[in-house]
């Protein structure tokens, strides 16, 4: 039998186990599909001795010395689950400077210094994969980077944190507010302790970089994604939006575009939005993950799953594993590091997009008036406008509510409309600001 494919686990935790467990499991199919068996080499922690339930591995294969377990001849492919930037960095570019294939969930480390990372496996001649980096099991990357790649992708909008869509989900469901959803997300395991990345939008943020790279031929890192959170968006919010046949989700969009000079370019953002019932991601509850996928011959795509979790993660990373296995055993590596448009990443304030705006205000004649003259001042078209009664959300008498929805402007000309909006004696308060995204 050819000789096994040995492999370094850096981290075992919740995916961490997974991934031994299925390779215990699946030993013998896995062995059939690459042709070798698969044997760990080690497995690196930060502290020995814990308990690890009745996870099928010996003890000894157990060091807290990574970088020592990286350089060892014996090991082929080093498998990464610990997350964070540093020490991974440093231990990743190690393996792959030294000809090792790495396999890799670090969507941080890849959105932050991925160039680090592709720029080290091209000098050492391994693989550098990482499917689970993004939307857990869901085959994702893979196709952007290989199935898709005699086509056209234009756009890519995805719900790609199962934490956020969670809360959303709730809030649309129960008419609950932000930290009533949040407490459940968390009592359910859906949110951690500290959900800082999640509801603020980083981790989607580094998914979207790392799709906008791939789907675009261009590097695209962390500091270059418009990220806003969840955080502010209100149950009035969500009535808002259920009036109009929508529902509001966090999205991460990433398109491309041309700019004033003609240039062709791409933007990335991640923000809340509301979209319509009627758009695929919209029926995307709990806290699955969707990918919408625009494409010039393929048309429109979605990709629907599990985003998170130990199993769905480590499936993914064994998908990887296989690949760079197979590989290896063939002596050939996958196609490098695609960048070769280099395409300009478009500022926010000329993304082009449309607002949902919820004004307070005095209730008395040419009021209206004289809010659509400030949207005319600064060229936003308005398509809707929706007046409440007086003594609206505000409870106060001599008010009422105006919402207000703009058709497609940059979207540095809505945000200079709603500033000016603030300023206005008329407006008691700006309430809600949001973006309509799919045509609602």
């Amino acid at each position: 039998m050819t000789s096994p494919v040995r492999l370094a686990l850096l981290g075992c935790g919740t995916v961490g186990q997974e991934v031994v467990r299925l390779l215990h499991e699946q030993s013998a199919d896995l062995t059939a599909r690459i042709g070798a068996p698969l044997e760990i080499a080690g497995i690196a922690v930060r502290r020995l001795g814990r308990d690890r339930g009745d996870l099928p591995v010996d003890e000894d294969l157990f060091t807290t010395d990574a970088l020592g377990l990286i350089k060892r001849d014996d090991v082929d492919v080093v498998i990464e689950v610990i997350g964070g930037i540093e020490p991974a960095r440093s231990w990743l570019v190690e393996a792959l400077r030294a000809g090792k294939s790495v396999v890799t969930a670090n969507k941080a480390l890849l959105a932050e210094d991925g160039v680090a990372l592709h720029e080290a496996a091209a000098e050492g001649g391994g693989d550098l994969y990482y499917e689970a980096s993004v939307a857990g099991a869901i085959p994702l990357l893979r196709p952007l980077r290989e199935s898709l790649h005699g086509d056209r992708i234009n756009r890519v909008t995805g719900i790609v944190n199962g934490t956020t869509n969670f809360i959303l989900s709730a809030m649309d469901a129960t008419g609950a507010g932000f930290a009533e959803a949040l407490e459940e997300a968390t009592a359910l395991g859906y949110a951690e302790a500290d959900p800082t990345a999640d509801v603020e939008g980083f981790d989607a943020a580094a998914k979207a970089a790392i799709l906008a790279s791939l789907a675009f031929h261009t590097r695209v890192g962390a500091a270059d994604v418009h990220r806003e959170g969840i955080t502010e968006v209100t149950a009035a919010d969500m009535a808002s939006a259920q009036a109009m046949g929508c529902t509001i989700k966090l999205l991460c969009i990433a398109a491309r575009g041309v700019d004033p000079t003609g240039r062709e370019t791409v933007s990335v953002r991640v923000h809340p939005a509301m979209i319509p019932r009627s758009h695929p991601l919209a029926s995307v509850g709990d806290a699955f993950n969707a990918v919408f996928v625009e494409a010039d011959a393929a048309g429109q795509l979605m990709f629907y799953g599990r985003g998170a979790g130990g199993a769905p993660t480590a499936s993914a990373v064994l998908g990887d594993v296989v690949a760079v296995s197979r590989n290896r055993l063939a002596g050939v590596r996958a196609a490098s590091e695609s960048a070769y448009a280099d395409l300009a990443v478009r500022p926010m304030g000329e993304a082009l997009t449309r607002y949902h705006v919820s004004l307070d205000v005095a209730d008395r004649p040419g009021v209206l008036a004289s809010v659509a003259s400030v949207f005319a001042r600064h060229d936003v078209s308005i398509a809707t406008v929706r007046q409440g009664s007086a003594g609206g959300p505000a409870g106060r008498d001599g008010d009422a509510e105006l919402v207000i929805v703009t058709h497609v402007a940059p979207d540095a000309a809505l945000a200079a409309t709603v500033g000016e909006l603030r300023g206005l004696d008329i407006v008691r308060s700006v309430t809600s600001v949001l973006r309509v995204e799919g045509g609602a």
